[in-house]
């Protein structure tokens, strides 16, 4: 099959929507498919060129048998609201234009949650008569509603009614969690028309290391320090304020929280934790992806926060998926939903309704005070690992391509691809 995917993050960005394009389109090459990707320069989160990168026009490059194609975009940081969608459609219709020229594919593809990609995807599947088929992992522009960026409006509706017409146009909809087909189906989207593929994690890359004691005395890490990571992009979703002040009731223990990444919420939170004289909260920058394994191997217990708000119910954070692959116990914050769900049912770590500070504390004192606890987390995630694995997800992403990309009367998804949980 020859596919068409338009995604405004690819490598050497680092963030998931970036890690999951790729993984799926290399695994798909191998299997004798082609693909295309039109992207723009690596630029995602601080809004600046990558090294060895030009914002150029038009630029093609291959990466493991995939065709990248770049494209010229107005390049902001992922902070605020106009600058970052003035950079939306700024893709949106060079990846437009680029893919005109582009070899006619047997299906366009386009992913969220930047959602003018799909515009741009649904206008070229239109021109080119083929299949559209639209990826959501995020419920935009709900999104950014939740996190404080835009209030309800006038421009919201007409967002939200562009959001409806896409879902009306799409051959299909792949919907990353169960929570997100039932968003869509009581908002009048043809339950046949979706299947739920959900995320996933590549098992040859992460996968548990041995403490490189090197690195962790470059960051200031004792050996007899309980360390709790966050390792991901440090945005206004995560509600990482949350974190420092759970570091503040926690000051005169052993317990080190690493907070790695960049992201739209990192100098305010630096600032504060500095305000704050907190000695135990180390922030490392933005790293490639080689080095993040390192930080993964010197954590005793990966932490996933998410902000408390009703549409975090509907999502599940990678990270998680990559903690399990990693073998590490899981502490996850978050309002209680998909991705609770998933820790509590493979019993891979401890769950704190998001807000609560005091089970956060108590939390990760029974972390840290009980090994054999933790051992056990431990082993149920590397043994959960595999039923999330990334192969699985680009196996059942490509059933649904397949079947989107045969002329039919009535759409149709897979029935596979719905999540059930462990067997």
């Amino acid at each position: 099959m020859r596919i068409l995917f338009l995604a405004d993050n690819f490598p050497p960005e680092v963030n998931a929507q970036a890690s999951r394009v790729f993984e799926r389109a290399r695994l798909w090459v191998q299997w004798g498919h082609t693909v295309t990707v039109l992207t723009c320069a690596p630029n995602f989160p601080e809004g600046k060129v990558y090294s060895g990168y030009k914002n150029h026009w038009h630029r093609t490059e291959e990466m493991s048998g995939i065709r990248v194609v770049r494209v010229k975009t107005f390049v902001a940081p992922n902070t605020g609201v106009v600058l970052r969608v003035l950079d939306f459609l700024s893709f949106m219709v060079a990846a437009f234009c680029a893919g005109l020229f582009q070899p006619r594919p047997d299906i366009v593809v386009a992913t969220s949650p930047q959602f003018f990609a799909a515009v741009g995807g649904c206008s070229l599947a239109w021109i080119k008569r083929r299949p559209f088929v639209m990826e959501l992992s995020d419920l935009w522009p709900d999104s950014i509603v939740a996190v404080g960026l835009m209030k309800k409006s006038l421009a919201l509706r007409l967002l939200e009614r562009l959001e409806l017409f896409m879902y009306a146009r799409a051959t299909a909809i792949v919907a990353q969690t169960p929570a997100f087909k039932s968003n869509l189906v009581r908002r009048g989207v043809p339950a046949e028309k979706i299947a739920v593929v959900l995320n996933g994690v590549d098992l040859e890359r992460f996968q548990p290391v041995e403490r490189d004691a090197e690195l962790a005395e470059t960051w200031g890490i004792a050996p007899d320090e309980f360390v709790v990571s966050y390792i991901g992009t440090l945005g206004l979703a995560h509600e990482l304020e949350r974190v420092l002040e759970c570091a503040h009731l926690l000051r005169d223990t052993k317990v080190r929280f690493l907070l790695v990444g960049p992201g739209a919420d990192r100098e305010r939170l630096v600032a504060k934790a500095r305000s704050m004289e907190l000695r135990n909260v180390t922030f490392v920058p933005f790293q490639p992806k080689e080095n993040i394994l390192g930080f993964w191997g010197i954590s005793n217990v990966a932490l996933v926060h998410l902000k408390n708000t009703p549409l975090f119910e509907t999502v599940i954070p990678s990270k998680i998926f990559e903690a399990m692959a990693m073998g590490l116990p899981i502490l996850l914050v978050s309002p209680a939903g998909e991705a609770s769900r998933i820790v509590q049912v493979e019993d891979v770590g401890v769950w704190v309704p998001a807000g609560d500070l005091e089970a956060f504390v108590t939390s990760i004192r029974l972390l840290q005070g009980d090994p054999g606890f933790r051992e056990r987390l431990a082993s149920n995630s590397r043994l959960a690992a595999p039923r999330y694995s990334r192969e699985r997800q680009a196996r059942e992403m490509m059933s649904c391509l397949e079947q989107a990309a045969v002329p039919r009367t009535t759409p149709k998804v897979a029935a596979a691809a719905e999540f059930e949980g462990p067997e």
